[in-house]
């Protein structure tokens, strides 16, 4: 498995969206999070602002803020990921997806980190 998709576009958050307005967590987080155990987003129809905190995920290591990566309108959660949180791990770009979003400026994605820069922001973190 690829850990950066170059089809995705990422926050520095460690947040991605593909230009379909899928969003989810990526694997470095999925990764330094450890056993995921619960997630909490908005429901659909709730409107979310680039780079601020729209909900929470829990591990049994930590509990950390989901940062938005664009502006936009949820149109769909996965439920898959509220029922069993842990499919984030096994399949963070695929399965585990957290929501799809109606995005108010597909411009917005400009102002992302490619899978060449993100895999170079966190490879001045610590090593998955």
């Amino acid at each position: 498995m690829d850990n950066y998709p170059e089809d995705l576009k990422y926050h520095k958050e460690h947040m991605w969206v593909r230009s379909d307005g899928t969003i989810g967590i990526s694997f470095y987080a999925q990764d330094q999070l450890g056993e995921i155990v619960f997630i909490e987003v908005p429901e659909a129809g709730a409107e979310l602002e680039a780079g601020e905190a729209f909900g929470e995920i829990e591990s049994r290591k930590s509990v950390s803020d989901l940062y938005a990566p664009v502006t936009g309108t949820i149109k769909e959660v996965n439920s898959e990921v509220l029922d069993a949180p842990e499919t984030i791990n096994e399949d963070p770009y695929g399965k585990g997806w957290v929501a799809l979003i109606e995005l108010s400026d597909a411009g917005e994605m400009d102002n992302l980190l490619s899978a060449a820069e993100y895999k170079e922001l966190v490879s001045g973190e610590e090593a998955p």
